[in-house]
């Protein structure tokens, strides 16, 4: 375990909780946000993805904006985060459904068609990875846009997948 995924196990353990699959963690990273872990987080992914070539940062509203914006900034790209309702100002637009464990509802995912471009490489991010919901409807948003997603970054991988980059696992989380 590197000096940022020992702090962030270390803070889960004094400021949160972790109840088999459920990790409580709203009071640092997604309901209040330390923003310096958070700047902390967001470059030991960026250091992950460094020799790949990036455009775009996409997650999905809201938990994933702050790690978004946090690698967004690391890498020096901008961010796009897919929204669960579709203003009106949003004229022609992808969109894909997503179902939330958390929340236990399932919802639709907007992108303007105006910030997706065709040939542009983006990077997935989000606080939790789980059973990768969120993710597949990502993954059709950027193909529909005629995109290219050259994987994810998460602070917490909850799944068996071991293609997601992660700070923490579950199983790390659970030793």
């Amino acid at each position: 375990m590197n000096r940022v995924a020992n702090e962030l196990f270390q803070r889960i353990k004094r400021d949160g909780s972790i109840n088999g699959q459920i990790i409580k963690v709203d009071r640092f990273l997604n309901h209040m946000v330390d923003t310096l872990l958070m700047d902390r987080l967001g470059a030991e992914l960026a250091s992950r993805f460094a020799d790949q070539k990036i455009d775009k940062i996409i997650t999905a509203e809201s938990s994933g904006i702050m790690i978004a914006q946090a690698l967004a900034g690391q890498l020096g790209v901008p961010f796009i985060y897919a929204k669960k309702k579709r203003p009106l100002t949003m004229g022609d637009f992808f969109a894909a459904a997503s179902y939330s464990f958390t929340k236990e509802e399932s919802t639709t995912l907007y992108v303007s068609r105006e910030v997706i471009l065709p040939g542009e490489r983006l990077l997935f991010a989000d606080d939790f990875f789980a059973v990768g919901s969120t993710y597949k409807a990502i993954e059709q948003i950027v193909e529909q846009a005629e995109a290219t997603l050259i994987g994810a970054a998460v602070i917490i991988n909850k799944s068996e997948r071991r293609d997601i980059e992660a700070i923490l696992t579950l199983d790390e989380l659970t030793k």
